[in-house]
């Protein structure tokens, strides 16, 4: 018999020889995943167990874990930074770390794993998301990773509904909307009238994606509904009398609420019988029922109060400062894009504009401020935001222009603190010069399209009105982005942990270059004479030919000797010709100007200054230091004209800000065109991350003695 702290049969033992398995993840690249598997297997090997290892990588998953291991394992390591699917592993010792606890914990690992609580199904999950939301609550640093981390994830699903949902709207007001006493008006037989109505489908989408996500990051599948049906809820103020919706404020509300609200339910014991239908009956109504109730009888009252009082406090501002007036309703215009402030504003505005255009000009030329200071703040400062928000950035100017004011939603939500104040300064400015101006503005609509169509009286004015709240907006954006320490990435260092820091050195995919063959640059340093003599014996053997390799100077041909090809290793990604025995800098950013120039010297890079550009950007964004002395600092840019890769070799190190806080020796630099992709290229980069974990592979790296030395010991990564 058995005691209650017992695992039950089939759990996994605790003697020597274990059978045990491990799934390792990171969510953007795939240089953890496999220098995490790596060390697990090599440390398993070392103290005499087997393991298995699934890697979740940007190709896949790999080396997949089947029903037979699962059953015959002694415990199972989950290393990740993003949601693995464990209702496979139920019954099972499992062990939940970060992918950077993989690599540099995996000895610890492994002791720790034969002890693990056994995985119990959701129950369990709910006494993990408890801690989280408890860590949370107390203010600590991972609790707050955990709450920006959900934010972000709410955000980036809200941005396509954003770009897809906005840029319809705008299109179809531009190609078929006409100027009338109402505004810019779709007729309703119009074909143009079907595009509008799906764009407003997917802005419609957009405020319940927001809260949704946000709930799904902190409590899983279960918070996905009460999200969405709360942000749904915050987004229609008809639900609770008020004319305007919470917005996209409301959004992160309900997100937080229902993820908070799920994790709680989750941690009430209820009969065995009940939890199979907990995570897919009784979690999502009873959260979504108390959250929505909540909404609409707790929060919708006060909601509906403030845009009734701010309704009539605007109307008795009518005989006062043209100026002032402006200033205010700018400042609400740029306040909650689409919230109760903004729509108490707008339809102040609206409702005036028979009587009074003036106050709708000083609304119009507020509106189109935000997107259009956002868009602009990306294209001042790329390097301040990640791919992603500039691809965000040019819908946004595109949806300024058409008077869209929930364009620059996505840059609120992601850093509300910095990007709000600085809308509504820019709102405040083109308000108040518009006011100023006496523009007029006969329809209810903003943006610079009403002037285009000829709606707007004091077309010149109402132009610098918005020209000049465009530039505030920008400049006060990104001068409180410097002061506050950079962008996303660098709010995302403050508040991640070390396993988040790992995680953002992650490896770009590359593409075959137009000559068939993608080019693998490398710089070497100094070094000891250590195991020169043996990796040179390697490296015919290891090396790989290609038959379209770039010719490596004036004098060789394209169809190259035979000694060409031999100087070619990792399948034609690195070449003799690219390989420079000493890296002169000592700092990281030193380092990746030098290592730019000489990727340069291959003619694969059209902008050397741009490719350090995006390079340093990368690295705002979160160090590429992975640990183990290596660093792989990377960029996706159009600088390059086909992929080049570099390697460096540092003997005294270099500091990179890695998570171990080792300096960096081994330098790999990655290149690529924005439109590079090629699995095949994942596939040698995953092959050089995993044997790069190999303590004995960087001793004969770093003392390879000239660049023979050094093709010979990559040669080996085939």
């Amino acid at each position: 018999m058995t005691s209650p702290a017992d695992p039950p049969n089939g759990a996994g033992a605790s003697g020597p020889g274990l059978k045990l398995l491990a799934v390792t993840a990171c969510p953007t690249g795939i240089a953890h995943t496999y220098m995490a598997a790596e060390k697990l297997a090599q440390a398993a090997e070392s103290l005499g167990h087997s393991m298995k290892v699934e890697t979740q990588g940007s190709i896949g998953a790999e080396n997949v874990l089947s029903d037979n291991d699962v059953s015959q394992a002694d415990g199972i390591i989950i290393a990740a930074d993003k949601d693995v699917d464990r209702s496979r592993f139920i019954g099972k010792r499992v062990l939940v770390v970060g992918v950077a606890d993989g690599i540099h914990r995996p000895e610890r690992l492994i002791e720790q794993v034969r002890n693990a609580p056994v995985y119990q199904g959701d129950g369990q999950e709910a006494r993990r998301g408890a801690a989280s939301a408890a860590s949370a609550a107390s203010g600590g640093g991972k609790g707050r990773s955990v709450t920006y981390k959900a934010l972000m994830n709410g955000v980036s699903y809200m941005i396509p509904f954003v770009v897809v949902g906005g840029l319809l709207i705008a299109v179809s007001l531009a190609l078929g909307g006409d100027t009338t006493s109402k505004g810019i008006v779709i007729p309703d037989d119009s074909f143009w009238k079907t595009v509008n109505d799906i764009g407003s489908i997917g802005f419609q989408l957009m405020i319940p994606a927001l809260s949704g996500y946000i709930a799904y990051a902190i409590a899983d599948r279960p918070g996905l509904v009460p999200g969405m049906v709360g942000g749904w809820i915050a987004a229609h103020g008809e639900l609770y009398d008020s004319e305007a919706g919470a917005g996209f404020i409301g959004a992160i509300v309900t997100g937080f609420l229902a993820g908070y609200l799920v994790l709680w339910i989750k941690r009430v014991k209820v009969p065995k019988f009940v939890q199979p239908i907990m995570p897919i009956i009784v979690i999502p109504i009873v959260a979504t029922s108390a959250l929505g109730l909540f909404f609409i009888y707790v929060l919708g009252e006060p909601i509906s109060w403030v845009f009734e009082r701010l309704t009539d406090w605007l109307g008795g501002l009518t005989g006062t400062s043209a100026a002032l007036l402006g200033i205010i309703l700018g400042l609400m215009i740029a306040f909650d894009m689409g919230g109760p402030v903004n729509k108490t504003a707008f339809l102040f505005g609206a409702g005036l504009v028979s009587k009074n255009p003036e106050v709708m000009g000083a609304c119009a030329a507020a509106i189109p401020v935000p997107p259009l200071g956002q868009g602009l703040a990306t294209l001042l400062r790329r390097r301040m935001f990640d791919d992603q928000e500039r691809e965000t950035g040019l819908a946004a100017l595109f949806m300024g222009f058409f008077g869209i004011t929930e364009g620059a939603i996505p840059f609120a939500a992601a850093r509300p603190a910095r990007v709000i104040p600085a809308n509504m300064l820019g709102g405040a400015v083109a308000g108040a010069i518009a006011g100023v101006a006496s523009v007029e503005d006969n329809v209810p609509h903003g943006g610079p399209i009403v002037a285009v169509l000829g709606a707007v009286g004091g077309v010149p004015m109402f132009f610098v009105a918005v020209v000049v709240g465009t530039a505030v907006t920008a400049l006060v954006t990104i001068g409180l982005m410097s002061v506050g320490g950079g962008g996303r990435g660098s709010d995302a260092n403050a508040d991640a942990d070390a396993a988040g820091a790992a995680e953002a050195a992650e490896a770009v995919s590359l593409a075959p270059s137009p000559t068939g063959a993608p080019v693998l640059a490398g710089v070497a340093s100094g070094g000891g004479t250590g195991a020169a003599s043996g990796a040179m014996a390697d490296s015919s053997a290891k090396a790989v030919s290609v038959s379209a390799a770039e010719p490596r100077d004036g004098g060789k041909d394209a169809a190259a000797p035979e000694d060409e090809a031999a100087d070619q290793v990792l399948s034609g990604y690195l070449s003799e010709q690219t390989v420079k025995e000493r890296l002169a800098a000592d700092g990281k950013d030193a380092a990746i100007r030098e290592m730019a120039e000489l990727l340069a010297t291959t003619g694969k890079v059209a902008d050397t200054a741009e490719l350090v550009r995006a390079a340093l950007a990368r690295e705002d964004q979160g160090t590429t230091g992975l640990g183990e002395e290596i660093a792989i600092p990377h960029a996706k840019t159009d600088a390059v004209t086909a992929p080049v890769v570099g390697f460096a070799r540092s003997p005294e190190g270099i500091e990179w800000g890695a998570p171990d806080g080792t300096k960096a020796r081994l330098v790999f630099m990655i290149a690529v065109p924005e439109a590079a992709a090629g699995d095949e290229h994942l596939r040698i980069l995953a092959l050089l991350s995993r044997k790069l974990m190999g303590v004995e592979f960087r001793e004969r790296l770093l003392g390879a003695a000239d660049v023979g030395a050094i093709l010979g010991v990559l040669g080996e990564i085939e």
